[in-house]
């Protein structure tokens, strides 16, 4: 369980975010069927001596392996999980290359963005009445009836329909994974990370026991115990970390309506 300071000042309660909720999430599931793909593209089509191989295929597993680290990582630091998220996007971006020289060394055509077939992959969803941007996205069914769905062109005998298929599937995810990203940064910047949320909710329990107990001189001595007003607009303090600059590593109070309100005050 955590807690946030709200704008009005009180102490609200979270619990944090459950393990294994990335199993739930589009991007994930996307990046399960571009990793199983991505290995039975490889089995079939390309020379398992080659380091090529070894390359795409761990590419494929660092995509979905960092999405599952990361959202693990989320209860407990913010940062870590946009780390892991980052490099899981890195990871699709090589792997996104590597079939795209596939197609171009064998002289093998690449579906433009607009072209029928390539649409014909991006609706698959859509003929079921998901929606790509909706985080439970294809959750009610299983791995291999969602394999189903793309079976047609990730089963195709042609090595070139298979691998446009998968390319289209990593541009899918990398637009999910792209905006989890942004949600996550946004809600980093917007509320700090969960050392400052708790380090706040500490300090809130201080003062609401220090007001509950006025007799306690050690309490009220302590300067630390008491959440500031912004001396901007008025509102709560949130405790923050400096990320970088001269100060980097040290805290200090952030107005809770930032970024609308960008009032600070030095521990």
């Amino acid at each position: 369980m955590r807690r946030s300071v709200g704008s009005d000042g009180s102490v609200r309660s979270h619990r944090l975010r459950p393990s294994g909720g990335y199993r739930d999430s589009a991007s994930f599931q996307t990046t399960t069927l571009i990793y199983d793909a991505t290995y039975w593209f490889c089995e079939k089509f390309l020379d398992s001596r080659s380091r090529t191989v070894d390359q795409m295929v761990q590419a494929a597993r660092s995509g979905r392996q960092n999405i599952a680290e990361g959202s693990r990582a989320a209860a407990t630091s913010s940062q870590t999980e946009l780390r892991l998220l980052n490099v899981a996007r890195s990871s699709r971006e090589e792997l996104l290359l590597d079939f795209e020289d596939h197609l171009r060394h064998r002289h093998l055509p690449q579906w433009a963005p607009g072209a029928s077939e390539a649409m014909a992959v991006r609706e698959v969803p859509h003929r079921f009445k998901k929606d790509l941007s909706d985080p439970s996205n294809l959750t009610d069914l299983t791995d291999q009836q969602r394999w189903t769905l793309y079976q047609p062109w990730l089963e195709h005998a042609d090595p070139a329909v298979r691998a446009n298929a998968i390319i289209c599937l990593i541009h899918q995810a990398n637009f999910l994974l792209d905006q989890q990203i942004a949600a996550v940064e946004r809600q980093f910047v917007e509320e700090g990370g969960y050392s400052e949320q708790l380090a706040a909710a500490r300090l809130a329990e201080r003062e609401k026991r220090r007001r509950g107990d006025r007799s306690d001189q050690s309490n009220q001595s302590d300067p630390a115990d008491q959440i500031p007003p912004c001396p901007q607009c008025g509102k709560p303090m949130v405790l923050r970390t400096a990320k970088s600059g001269k100060s980097a590593g040290r805290q200090f109070w952030g107005c809770s309506a930032y970024p609308d309100c960008k009032g600070v005050v030095d521990l």
